[in-house]
């Protein structure tokens, strides 16, 4: 297996260059398996766990390999190998992990594209994709939106402009795995060596466009329920798999809400409000009844969809309410860490 094909460029190799001196070998993470994953290597596979002190020196869940992540590793016989440390990301795609712990949970890694998949069906929703884009421009890829399911609309023009005015410039591929509309046209964003992020809610067709992509049946599907036209989640891990034509894509479980993560940066999908608000009479407009604001007036003109403003309003104070709570669990994973170096030179003290 070439691993220039897979991905491996410059910028890995000169990250790697330290561990090839040690007689350790890269290789790219594939899948994940509870805690063990599946590795491709120039020689072909292997599985491989993290090693003890990488374990013990992660401060949380983004130290550990992701899906599309270049590791170092060091064999130990029988297909298998210790992964040592994860090379430095060129991008990934990350989210908040359920629940109240603020943590970063990398999605996928190492990626140039970000596919978002939207079904032309019942279960379109624009503030969902808002949410989807503003997690993709913080991943550091390329955002290209694919609506699915092209059989099952009857107003796919009228979609595909409200896409386009909420997503100005990014690219829009209609598609539908029954009579294989638009599928070839993805090939453009699928070359050799380049790797696509496949995200979306569950029943919007992922797993049945891959099948596409690959020709042949690489993923299980399921049909949608007919009450809501919403899906059922047939993929259940992160995959990285090559294509026939050079490419890769990575499959992810289908994900109706996404949690939040980064900075107001990824928050560029709404650059028509951001040129509004610097119109605004006042620097430090809140657009709550100010004298000239511009985000008003555009709101009572109708320029501006009220939907539209109220998301981004939601997403803003997620952001700043996570970058308050990161702060702050930063501060104790630090404190955390001292008290570890400490008891360390304590007990090197006793001896």
């Amino acid at each position: 297996m070439n691993l220039e094909n897979i991905g491996w460029n410059s910028f890995f190799n000169n990250s790697f260059a330290p561990y090839s001196q040690q007689g350790y070998i890269a290789g790219r993470i594939a899948a994940e398996h509870k805690h063990i994953y599946r590795v491709y290597i120039e020689q072909g596979e292997l599985l491989a766990a993290v090693s003890g002190k990488m374990r013990y020196e992660a401060s949380g869940r983004r130290d550990f390999p992701a899906v599309g992540d270049w590791v170092v590793l060091n064999p130990t016989g029988e297909g298998k190998a210790t992964i040592q440390a994860v090379l430095p990301r060129q991008s990934k795609f990350s989210r908040q992990t359920a629940g109240t712990t603020v943590e970063e949970q990398v999605i996928a890694a190492n990626i140039d594209t970000v596919f978002l998949v939207a079904a032309l069906n019942n279960d379109f929703n624009l503030r969902r994709l808002e949410r989807y884009l503003t997690l993709a421009w913080e991943s550091g890829a390329n955002p290209v939106i694919i609506l699915s399911k092209a059989d099952l609309c009857n107003d796919i023009n009228q979609k595909v402009l409200a896409i386009e005015n909420i997503a100005p410039g990014v690219p829009v591929h209609v598609t539908s795995s029954q009579s294989g509309t638009g599928i070839t046209e993805l090939a453009s964003h699928l070359r050799k060596g380049r790797t696509a992020a496949l995200l979306g809610s569950s029943g919007a067709g992922k797993s049945t466009l891959i099948n596409h992509l690959c020709g042949r049946e690489a993923q299980k599907t399921a049909e949608i329920r007919q009450s809501d036209d919403r899906g059922r989640h047939t993929t259940t891990y992160r995959e990285l798999i090559i294509l026939p034509g050079g490419g890769l894509i990575i499959d992810t479980p289908g994900m109706r809400e996404l949690q939040l993560w980064g900075t107001c940066e990824g928050l560029q999908s709404f650059a028509d409000i951001s040129l509004l608000a610097s119109q605004c009479r006042f620097k430090d407009c809140r657009h709550e009844g100010e004298p000239g604001c511009a985000v008003k007036a555009a709101l009572e003109n109708g320029r501006l969809d009220y939907d539209r403003y109220g998301n981004y309003r939601k997403l803003q104070k997620e952001l700043a309410y996570l970058s308050r709570k990161e702060n702050r669990q930063e501060y104790l994973a630090e404190k955390e860490r001292w008290k570890k170096i400490h008891k360390q030179i304590k007990n090197l003290k006793k001896r």
